[in-house]
């Protein structure tokens, strides 16, 4: 393919700004259109990056046949609908995190990518930075031998957003668990080699967000009365290979990080391992002795957000798998939604 591919962004805020380095950056793609809903935005976006095909309706980049590639950058609940739309449209799909807020959202958006031909595939760009790069490679030559546990963790101290498209299960369909937990689950599941989720124990609450007063680190600002979804959620998941996963993530709890605290533990037969620390630890029965060794060289990458607009387009370009498959952001979403699931009914969710 020799065509430089057309880019259409639907939601110009927030997000997409991180997207841009990227298409930027791609030889594949160029950044054609924009949609936003709030005009004086769009207007000034249009502006600012010299784009000047802009719309306030997605479908006039829907239909526009000169657009090959729709960048969603809007809140999670809008996600599946335009994505599909796009799909059907005949375009490929770049979406931001979480692909769809339910597993039967996901379903319905890769039978929209099946029947189209076109790529699907979901903005999870802790998988593109280089130190996840060089850790899911040396996983993947067998150094940890069976993963049966992993620990991990997505917390902040005071860092809840207080925008409605967080704060309001209308518009987010949930709280860190899917908007931040939804970046380490991946993670996870990436490096144990995706296995099937098969049954969640879990908990989301927010012991601290309706409290009088409370407050965000972000600004001092206080929680809207609004707020209607978790602060916090922790899980205990089993998966068909007998493995299992501790995780716990947060907007609000009294943990001592000044930004954001995210880790990961996998425990494998013949190793165990860190991220972000990049560590293997393992130790030698035949000699009785404690091994460790910490990965130096990472593969050189632009910023993980613009990095994974790069490798889509060339994705496209080549002929290649989505570098992020729907189904593997289904597995992901049937385990937060399980953690839903669990906390309202209060037991063991069997999913699968």
């Amino acid at each position: 393919m020799s065509k430089i591919l057309k880019v259409g962004i639907v939601g110009v805020g927030g997000i997409s700004n991180t997207h841009l380095p990227g298409w930027e950056a791609s030889e594949h793609a160029e950044i054609v259109a924009g949609c936003d809903i709030q005009e004086e935005i769009l207007s000034d976006w249009g502006k600012k990056h010299g784009v000047k095909k802009l719309a306030t309706d997605h479908t006039e980049l829907f239909s526009d046949p000169d657009i090959d590639i729709i960048d969603v950058c809007v809140p999670n609940m809008y996600h599946a609908p335009l994505s599909i739309a796009a799909l059907e449209a005949g375009k490929h799909v770049i979406c931001e995190k979480p692909l769809a807020p339910t597993p039967e959202d996901i379903q319905r958006m890769i039978e929209a990518r099946d029947k189209s031909g076109k790529m699907l595939m979901t903005a999870q760009h802790f998988r593109f930075q280089g130190n996840s790069k060089a850790m899911k490679a040396e996983i993947d030559k067998g150094i940890l031998g069976d993963i049966y546990h992993a620990r991990s963790w997505m917390i902040r101290r005071w860092g809840a957003p207080t925008g409605s498209g967080f704060v309001l299960k209308k518009n987010s369909g949930g709280g860190p668990c899917i908007d931040i937990g939804v970046h380490i689950l991946d993670l996870t599941l990436w490096l144990m080699g995706n296995p099937n989720p098969v049954a969640i124990s879990g908990v989301a609450a927010a012991p601290l967000a309706k409290q009088e007063g409370a407050f965000t680190g972000w600004g001092k600002a206080e929680m809207p009365k609004e707020f209607d979804v978790e602060d916090y959620a922790v899980a205990f998941v089993r998966f068909d290979n007998g493995a299992t996963l501790v995780i716990e993530v947060s907007w609000l709890m009294h943990h001592r990080t000044t930004g954001e605290d995210m880790q990961m533990w996998l425990y494998g037969t013949k190793a165990g391992c860190h991220w972000p620390k990049c560590e293997f630890l393992w130790s030698d029965n035949q000699a009785k002795e404690f091994h460790e060794k910490e990965l130096t060289e990472f593969p050189e990458t632009l910023e993980a957000h613009a990095q994974e607009c790069v490798e889509f387009a060339q994705a496209i370009v080549d002929g290649a798998p989505s570098p992020v498959p729907a189904e593997q952001s289904k597995q992901v979403l049937s385990i937060l939604d399980g953690i839903y699931k669990s906390q309202e009914s209060g037991r063991e969710i069997r999913i699968g």
